[in-house]
């Protein structure tokens, strides 16, 4: 009997320590803790995405800015997902290496370009594409998450990489985080 529960104890404690490595953590702060300050000229926070950055427009980037870097943080991450899809959450945009000193992404980034003129690199969204693909909901209103994650180095990852492959490649070197979400229903 004692085995048995001995036994139960240890699935139960990998279970956990694989849940915990799954989700990159924030250095020296507990999860979920943000840091970063992330705006939009283009929209407020949990308001209506124009869609001049969506299927239905331009399926342009949006201006970003952010604010508050900590020390120590050498490059900065983004990802842009939904997680209202109807298959889970799709993901419609991946940067990384965007330098330590650069504090916004202009309107329009250029789509389908692996390396940035900013030094950035872009990753492939569920769309199959590099680059930024816009909110494109099938139905009803969806959430849109910009999340930018201040990092303690320069990933090296090659350009094109998924999310998961960037989260794996950022876990023990998230600095600081912050996100921006809007709305966004097609006509």
């Amino acid at each position: 009997m004692w085995r048995r529960t001995v036994i139960l104890l240890l699935l139960a404690v990998l279970l956990l320590a694989c849940q915990r490595q799954a989700q990159p953590t924030v250095q020296g702060k507990e999860e979920g803790t943000m840091g970063l300050k992330v705006v939009s000229s283009a929209f407020q926070e949990g308001g209506m995405i124009p869609s001049d950055y969506t299927c239905d427009g331009k399926d342009i980037s949006p201006p970003l800015a952010w604010s508050g870097a900590p020390a120590g943080t050498a490059a900065f991450a983004l990802v842009c997902e939904d997680p209202d899809a109807p298959a889970g959450v799709w993901v419609h945009w991946v940067v990384w290496n965007l330098p330590a000193s650069v504090s916004e992404l202009p309107t329009g980034v250029p789509p389908a370009q692996k390396t940035l003129p900013n030094g950035g690199t872009q990753g492939t969204n569920d769309f199959r594409k590099i680059g930024y693909g816009g909110p494109c909901p099938p139905s009803g209103t969806h959430r849109y998450q910009f999340r930018l994650y201040a990092l303690d180095k320069v990933l090296d990852l090659k350009p094109g990489a998924t999310k998961k492959e960037l989260l794996k490649a950022m876990g023990g070197h998230i600095l600081a985080e912050g996100q921006l979400m809007g709305h966004y229903k097609r006509r």
